[in-house]
């Protein structure tokens, strides 16, 4: 198979066609520049230039496609938040991600499993409860279950009344599904790419050019580059890009860790959280074990790994799971998280004209792919916010108008 493989890629009667095309020339000006490629940024790209026929777009990226938070994220997609706001937010994007597969004509290897969010104590049991009601009201197939139930779907979890953190119930929500992420990224660029965007990597932003209220333009490491309208999607480093733009934004950029295990014979269809044990479980295709927890205490722009996130995440696994106490690790990694007080995004307009905002999504950024970018795509192409962002816009701050999702988002996953 190897040496198949070697004559398959060396030889010149079966060249694999380029995707997406080698990064071009910068132009002198472009109508939209989207600064950060990674989901978002692509997403939005995609939406301009095939719903809206906005092509003359250039999407920055520092690094290369995805190589931020897009790639760094477990993968789980889901709609049971706690808000009316925010159910109806990522129920959208959980429909946009069950046809995305056939939009792109990409595969994202997108699989349903369903989500179970385990309520150890009774304030617990009434918050899934909540939960529940509020998703069902907004449409979103949600529901309480209990022990027998969870062993039904569940059959390998420990659910002992003599555990130190017994189960008592969860919050069962059957569309919470897995993808590949970087699939995500790749299917909007490749389509976004034959539509004609641009698709600059290796391409650092170290400027704006402000005149009045508006942008003009941004500074790069590759020269000058004239815009229209500006869209900023750089996840970790949004506080960063909106200090060029002389924006404040509530946020704190905090490192959110993972890891994987070695593949395992497959034993878990559905998706594990636990707020209270701030850990999160899911099993990969190929059977490994996709493992996270909450963000770390302390802001840091780094995406380094440690030993205290690992210990304490798999003290808790193994109460969840005991049988996996000589399963061997295969990799951890960090992402940057940026989080506002709300645990909420911050999209749409800001004081500036003609510069838009797609930031403050913390531990929930990938689920939100595809309609944060049709709605910041519909949100450029027509200068105005849709309802469906209203809650999300960055003067909801100082209106004292937030959202409250930290009940339903405090576990990154």
């Amino acid at each position: 198979m190897p040496f198949g493989l070697l004559k398959y890629g060396l030889s010149r009667r079966y060249p694999e066609p380029r995707r997406i095309p080698p990064t071009p020339d910068l132009k002198p000006s472009y109508d939209v520049v989207i600064v950060g490629g990674g989901g978002h940024g692509l997403a939005a790209a995609y939406y301009l230039s095939h719903v809206h026929g906005i092509r003359n777009v250039a999407v920055l990226e520092k690094g290369y496609l995805a190589s931020g938070n897009t790639a760094r994220n477990t993968t789980i997609i889901r709609a049971n938040y706690l808000t009316p706001e925010g159910v109806r937010f990522y129920g959208e994007s959980v429909a946009l991600y069950k046809e995305l597969s056939e939009t792109l004509d990409f595969n994202i290897m997108y699989s349903e499993r369903g989500h179970l969010t385990l309520a150890h104590t009774d304030a617990s049991v009434r918050t899934m409860r909540w939960r529940a009601e509020v998703n069902t009201h907004c449409g979103v197939r949600s529901e309480l279950i209990w022990p027998d139930e969870i062993r039904r779907l569940c059959p390998s979890m420990n659910l002992s009344d003599k555990a130190r953190y017994p189960v008592l119930a969860a919050l069962l929500h059957p569309p919470g599904a897995i993808a590949r992420h970087d699939a995500v990224a790749w299917g909007y660029a490749i389509r976004a790419a034959e539509r004609g965007v641009e698709i600059h990597q290796q391409t650092e932003v170290t400027g704006l050019r402000i005149e009045g209220d508006r942008v003009v333009g941004v500074e790069t490491n590759r020269g000058f580059v004239g815009a229209g309208k500006v869209l900023q999607a750089v996840a970790g480093s949004s506080t960063r890009l909106a200090d060029m733009a002389g924006l404040r934004l509530p946020i704190r950029t905090v490192p959110l860790q993972a890891c994987v295990s070695q593949p395992l014979k497959r034993f878990l269809d559905p998706i594990v959280v636990s707020g209270s044990l701030h850990v999160y479980i899911s099993q990969s295709a190929r059977g490994e074990l996709v493992m996270g927890g909450s963000t770390d205490p302390y802001a840091l722009y780094s995406s380094r790994s440690t030993l205290d996130f690992k210990e304490g995440l798999l003290a808790h696994m193994l109460e969840l799971f005991p049988f996996l106490a000589e399963v061997k690790l295969l990799r951890q990694w960090a992402g940057m998280a940026d989080m506002t007080p709300d645990f909420s995004p911050i999209m749409g307009l800001t004081p500036l004209a003609n510069y838009y905002i797609d930031a403050g999504w913390g531990t929930w950024g990938f689920k939100a792919t595809p309609v944060c970018g049709k709605r910041m795509a519909e949100t450029i192409a027509t200068g105005r916010a849709p309802d469906i962002l209203d809650a999300f816009r960055l003067s909801r701050f100082a209106e004292f108008q937030q959202v409250g999702e930290r009940g339903a988002a405090a576990v990154g996953h």
